[in-house]
């Protein structure tokens, strides 16, 4: 496995944080951050498979913006909060709903191995705004997810405050910010491609 950031010590992950998902959803935007956690095996490189389980038969892309954590921070202030980011890369979500659905929370469904693709690390200091970046997914060639950081409810400077309330954030760690509307299924034999503007891009095959 070739990954493009060490293996972190936590996913942390944002759900419906963004406004056009909340708007597609039918739900009133949540109060507060919504967060949920990946296993750290579901993490693969780019160029590495997305493998369904066998057992699971509804699975769902998620293209995100991930924030990775350069410095361990605790109870930090959301004016503070950026500098303790070393970078930010392309990430997908990956959720067996069937498995989320069934147990009624969301660890297992989101956790099976290769379930957290990510793409290459770009430094923070090369994204200037990182609430300002376009954010695609594209699948089969068709754009699925077209959206932008500008729709977080919650800002990256606010999510890394609010975790860090409780939980120690260390270098190395990632949170999944959140996916905008337009999330749907993907099948054994799909290709996915993942986007943020000023970040790159994530291509991934379904096995």
């Amino acid at each position: 496995m070739t990954l493009p950031i060490p293996r972190p010590g936590k996913i942390v992950c944002v759900g419906l944080n963004y406004k056009d998902h909340a708007e597609e959803q039918g739900v009133e935007l949540p109060a507060a951050p919504l967060l949920f956690a990946k296993f750290t095996t579901s993490l693969i490189g780019p160029g590495e498979p997305i493998v369904i389980p066998s057992l699971v038969t509804k699975c769902d892309y998620e293209a995100e913006l991930g924030v990775v954590i350069g410095t361990t921070v605790r109870n930090v202030s959301r004016e503070n909060a950026l500098e303790a980011v070393a970078g930010y890369v392309v990430a997908n979500d990956v959720s067996a709903r069937d498995l989320q659905f069934a147990d009624g929370q969301w660890t297992r469904g989101k956790s099976p191995d290769t379930f957290c693709p990510v793409g290459p690390l770009t430094p923070a200091a090369d994204v200037p705004d990182p609430h300002a970046l376009g954010i695609r997914a594209i699948l089969n060639g068709e754009t699925m997810q077209d959206s932008s950081t500008a729709n977080l409810i919650f800002g990256i400077d606010e999510v890394i405050s609010y975790v860090s309330r409780t939980s120690t954030l260390e270098a190395g760690d990632l949170i999944l910010t959140g996916t905008p509307s337009g999330v749907g299924a993907i099948n054994r034999g799909d290709v996915m491609k993942g986007h943020v503007d000023g970040v790159g891009d994530l291509d991934v095959t379904v096995v």
